[in-house]
């Protein structure tokens, strides 16, 4: 946790810049019934009843320090899907940098066997070298700043019911250019010290 934190407290450094990513599964829902539009004096009206279409995955790739981020959706979650994630971090999104500082969680498919078992061992160690990873612990995934992101685009940039994984990537594809147009940035206030303070029950205890 301490590590996450003291990451989260260096200057911005644009030849080591950090990102945080995450993911998660988007379910893609239809209508059985055409909504009825809305008139003067009364809402949009939809079904509680809906057809499930499937599922596809929200990458989330944000650099917090300058308001950067990049949401995509793919079909399936592989390490395939985030290997080539990974690469477009580092040829497309930052191809200028020395190092990019990467924290996110330890899905078994977010480590360097990934890499190696989607490309040549030349290509999969060159993508590794430019990354300095940083794990949130088990169980604090809280600590990842682009669960933020994900939280603004599932409650203000995506419509609730989404019937085609091609409307889903484009409603993605928009909300992605209006965040970065804003720069939005976060504002991470818990600290080291906060954690040494409230949760200090999970840390140690040593008897002098």
């Amino acid at each position: 946790m301490e590590d996450v934190l003291d990451v989260y407290t260096r200057p911005e450094d644009e030849k080591r810049p950090l990102v945080c990513m995450d993911e998660c599964p988007k379910q893609l829902i239809g209508e059985t019934r055409s909504p009825i539009p809305a008139e003067p004096g009364k809402t949009e009206c939809f079904d509680t009843e809906y057809v499930r279409n499937g599922i596809c995955e929200l990458f989330m790739f944000a650099a917090p320090l300058i308001g950067w981020r990049r949401a995509e959706i793919t079909g399936r979650r592989t390490r395939q899907d985030w290997a080539n994630q990974i690469r477009k971090l580092v040829d497309e999104d930052f191809p200028d940098a020395e190092k990019i500082i990467l924290v996110m969680d330890n899905l078994n498919t977010h480590n360097a066997a990934s890499l190696h078992g989607t490309f040549e061992p030349l290509e999969a160690n060159r993508i590794r070298n430019r990354l300095e990873i940083h794990y949130t612990p088990k169980h604090g995934s809280w600590l990842n700043m682009a669960e933020i992101e994900l939280s603004v685009i599932n409650s203000h940039g995506l419509s609730d019911r989404v019937p085609t994984i091609e409307q889903m990537k484009q409603e993605t594809a928009a909300w992605n250019k209006i965040r970065n147009q804003k720069a939005s940035k976060i504002n991470w206030r818990f600290t080291t010290a906060d954690a040494r303070i409230k949760l200090k029950r999970l840390y140690p205890r040593f008897d002098c």
